[in-house]
C-alpha cells in the first residue's frame, strides 16, 4: 500500500488566495446549443493552503486525482457544438464534485491503495470549508445556468475519463456511454457513437450512473426530467491535445447524427 509523508503541517481548512482560480470555470455561457456540458473531475489542482494534501506530483498526476484529458475534450466540444461548459477547477481528492457532500466517498482518506495525508481526521469545520469553497459554488453554477434557461428543454452531457486497467483487469473500451434510470439519450447516442469510434464502445461500461453513488447528473438532470448521459473516455486516448481533439470531433459527429436521426 502506497503512502507519502505529509508536509510538516497541512492546513486542512480551505482559504483560496486571490491569485488562485475560482471553484469552477464557465465557458461559452451564451452558447446557443441547449446542451450543457460539465466536467466534474477536470483538474488535479489543490488549493495552496492544503500543501498538495501531502502527496507527490506523481500521485497528483495520476487518475486518483483527476480525469486527465476531460477538460481538453470538453473545451473542444463546447466550441464545436456552441454549448456552455462548466469545469470543476480542483482535484476530486480535495472534494469530489460527483459525490454527495454527505457521501463517505466525498473526501477520501485513501484511494486505490494510496493514503491521502491531508484528508485524515478532518473536523466538521474542515469538511464544511471544502464544501463551501469548492463543491457548493460549482453546483450552484450548474443550477443557475439551468434555471436561467429552464424554458429551453436543456440536455446534459458529463465528460469523464477512466484508467485502462483497474486492479489488474484490462478495460477494453475506447469510450463508454453511461446512464441510469433514464436511458433515452444513451440509447440514441450509442449506435451513432459506435459508427464513428475506433475500438469498442461500452454500453454502461465501465460504469453506470447510480443515484446512490453519482451526484451531478442525478441532482441536476434527472431531478428536472432532463435527458442526460455520461461519457467515459479511456484516459490514454485523450492525454494528448491531438487525442482530445480527435475524441471531441468523434463525439461531435455522433451527437449531430443523433439529433438528425
Amino acid at each position: 500500500m502506497k503512502s507519502f509523508s505529509s508536509t510538516a503541517s497541512i492546513t486542512a481548512t480551505i482559504s483560496l488566495e486571490n491569485d488562485e482560480p475560482a471553484a469552477f470555470e464557465l465557458i461559452n455561457a451564451q452558447g446557443r446549443n441547449t446542451l450543457l456540458l460539465i466536467a466534474d473531475h477536470a483538474s488535479n489542482r489543490v488549493p495552496r493552503c492544503l500543501q498538495q494534501l501531502g502527496l507527490s506530483e506523481e500521485i497528483l498526476a495520476s487518475h486518483i486525482a483527476w480525469d486527465a484529458g476531460t477538460a481538453d475534450v470538453a473545451r473542444h466540444l463546447s466550441k464545436l457544438l456552441d454549448a456552455p461548459l462548466l469545469l470543476s477547477n480542483y482535484s476530486r481528492l480535495v472534494i469530489d464534485c460527483n459525490r454527495a457532500a454527505t457521501s463517505p466517498e466525498s473526501i477520501l482518506q485513501e484511494s486505490d491503495g494510496t493514503r491521502i495525508p491531508g484528508n485524515k481526521d478532518l473536523s466538521e469545520e474542515h469538511i464544511a470549508s471544502r464544501i463551501s469553497a469548492v463543491f457548493a459554488p460549482y453546483h450552484a453554477a450548474i443550477t443557475a445556468l439551468l434555471e436561467a434557461r429552464k424554458d429551453e428543454n436543456m440536455t446534459m452531457l458529463s465528460i469523464h475519463s477512466f484508467s485502462p486497467s483497474l486492479q489488474g483487469k484490462e478495460r477494453p473500451w475506447s469510450i463508454g456511454v453511461c446512464y441510469g434510470g433514464d436511458p433515452r439519450l444513451a440509447h440514441a447516442l450509442l449506435p451513432q457513437l459506435s459508427k464513428v469510434t475506433p475500438g469498442l464502445v461500452g454500453d454502461n461500461e465501465p460504469y453506470s450512473i447510480e443515484d446512490d453513488v453519482d451526484y451531478s447528473l442525478p441532482c441536476h438532470a434527472a431531478s428536472r426530467g432532463l435527458s442526460h448521459v455520461m461519457l467515459e473516455i479511456r484516459r490514454d486516448k485523450i492525454e494528448t491535445t491531438q487525442g482530445a481533439q480527435c475524441f471531441a470531433q468523434l463525439i461531435h459527429t455522433a451527437w449531430l447524427n443523433t439529433e438528425a436521426s
